[in-house]
């Protein structure tokens, strides 16, 4: 079903969801794709992108995110990116964007950082075969060190790709950790970002707010999905009013923003 901005839910009609169908069959294949809209439970699904099959969950936006990743390609102009040694994955949702850029960089590590709690599942299940060379956070990312929980407000289609967060006290029902992102760095002790991603509905107005000069030279390039219709305001300025003067060329791929550090840190990355 889908739901519209006011919160109404309808039904798709016949057509509407023979098109969806057909749409999905395109992306995973036939069987998987009436697997996925009839069946309750996750199936695996191989790409040639990656390493390891990857689960997809019924019903819900993760055949969306395979589509954006694997089919449109979004992520594939940075896959020229030399000497990737530390990958950080803000907003990891199920893990995609993860398993192509370990699959993509076999010699990096990655931290991924997901706030919602059935995504982090799916995020660990779909990372799990890269061991150690993939760490999984639940948190949301930041400004600085708070308690943050997941947004009851729906966001866009309000699906599990559009998952915000909001401050809260330390003792709301749902509190997860709100993490900053020199905080992040210091604890996974990594001195130097290869490749920034980061899709964090909305809440990069926060991240790239004035606390981002405290580690926005420790990276080396940014993959970044803008929002300007959240709640926080528009992430769209924000992120170009941080970047202005900085030593970075841009430029765009679909819904992404790319950012190349024009002379990379020559540290290496613990």
């Amino acid at each position: 079903m889908a739901q519209t901005a006011d919160g109404v839910t309808r039904q798709p009609g016949p057509l509407r969801r023979l098109r969806r169908f057909w749409r999905d069959a395109r992306t995973v294949g036939v069987g998987r794709a009436w697997q996925l809209h009839r069946g309750p439970a996750p199936i695996a699904c191989a790409t040639p992108h990656v390493l390891h099959p990857l689960w997809l969950r019924p019903r819900t936006s993760d055949l969306a995110v395979f589509r954006q990743i694997f089919k449109k390609k979004e992520y594939a102009p940075m896959g020229d990116l030399a000497d990737v040694r530390v990958v950080v994955d803000l907003g990891a949702n199920v893990g995609y964007a993860a398993a192509w850029f370990l699959s993509r960089y076999p010699g990096c590590r990655l931290v991924a950082v997901e706030p919602d709690p059935d995504n982090f599942a799916a995020l660990q299940r779909n990372l799990a075969p890269y061991g150690d060379r993939a760490v999984c956070v639940r948190a949301g990312v930041w400004s600085h060190s708070c308690h943050l929980r997941i947004s009851d407000a729906p966001y866009r289609d309000n699906l599990e790709w559009s998952r915000q967060v909001v401050e809260c006290a330390a003792g709301d029902p749902g509190a997860l950790r709100g993490v900053g992102l020199r905080e992040l760095l210091d604890e996974h002790g990594i001195d130097r970002v290869s490749l920034l991603k980061c899709d964090i509905e909305g809440a990069e107005v926060a991240l790239f707010g004035p606390t981002c000069r405290a580690w926005l030279d420790r990276v080396d390039a940014i993959a970044i999905e803008l929002h300007a219709d959240s709640m926080f305001g528009d992430g769209f300025a924000v992120f170009h009013a941080a970047m202005h003067g900085q030593p970075f060329t841009q430029a765009e791929s679909g819904e992404l923003t790319l950012c190349r550090r024009t002379a990379p840190g020559a540290a290496a990355a613990r």
